[in-house]
């Protein structure tokens, strides 16, 4: 795929030499797709990763950004040969396995806008009160990772996200299913017919009865013991250096996220694999 797109973007545009005049890439794939995964996973610098690989920083910087957007839109392996690449494809998964899903918002700190420029206060997050990008996980009842939104500026509320990538539309009148989610969803469940389930909304803010209090306690724990697991799913995404803290272009913060979801969800296949076949 990498090859075909190089050799389209080449025919693109007018030749003044010929096909295989210039120079010649000093990084074969493998070592353009090697220097990307030690990227991601370890967060070394483009500098570094020129001192190993003995070439240009430039280079390594034309490197990642060609290969990071084709691991992006791989998708989330949800079995051999099987990948989720959009949100409509993630519900219906879910819908067909009979499987609950969870989803929950996750931020990561990036650098903050230069001056005077738009909209820089939207990065802003209100609740870590740093600048941020937000995305959506949805992950399955176990807590592998199924789907990763694009990244959306901080100052989102994980509520309006949703909405934003149409999940009231896909679940409104669809198939019988489940997904969990904490109290910022709360109101997705009147909009989705009680596919979306919440904490249960308190009744009572002061004075409460004892015999609703242990009542309420009782149900919290029970949907936050089944929710836990979102947060384990985002616990391994984050610990992808990459994800911990983004110190290049926010512009490339969404092939990040995409791209670090679809090699962490194919790891987390390939590790049930064995399991299933004793």
């Amino acid at each position: 795929m990498w090859h075909e797109r190089h050799q389209a973007k080449l025919a693109s545009r007018p030749r003044k030499r010929a096909v295989g005049a210039g120079a010649k890439h000093r990084l074969v794939f493998v070592d353009r797709l090697l220097a990307t995964l030690v990227h991601l996973r370890h967060g070394v610098t483009h500098d570094v990763l020129a001192c190993w690989f003995g070439v240009d920083r430039s280079t390594i910087t034309r490197a990642i950004g060609e290969v990071r957007p084709l691991l992006a839109e791989r998708g989330c392996t949800i079995s051999p040969g099987a990948r989720l690449r959009t949100l409509a494809e993630v519900v219906d998964h879910i819908g067909t396995s009979g499987k609950t899903g969870i989803i929950d918002g996750t931020e990561i700190r990036v650098r903050r806008p230069a001056a005077g420029r738009k909209d820089r206060d939207k990065f802003i997050s209100g609740k870590s009160k740093q600048n941020a990008v937000k995305t959506m996980v949805v992950t399955d009842g176990e807590g592998r990772v199924l789907f990763c939104s694009p990244a959306q500026h901080g100052g989102c509320a994980d509520i309006t996200h949703a909405r934003q990538l149409g999940l009231v539309r896909l679940l409104d009148g669809g198939s019988a299913l489940e997904i969990l989610a904490d109290a910022g969803y709360q109101g997705l469940g009147a909009q989705t017919g009680g596919r979306v389930v919440t904490p249960p909304h308190r009744k009572f803010k002061k004075n409460a009865p004892d015999w609703y209090e242990e009542m309420h306690e009782r149900q919290r724990k029970a949907h936050s013991s089944r929710r836990i697991r979102v947060e384990h799913g985002i616990a391994h995404l984050k610990n992808w250096r990459a994800l911990a803290r983004h110190l290049g272009r926010r512009e490339h913060m969404s092939d990040t996220v995409q791209a670090v979801a679809a090699l962490l969800s194919h790891q987390q296949t390939a590790d049930l694999a064995p399991a299933r076949t004793m």
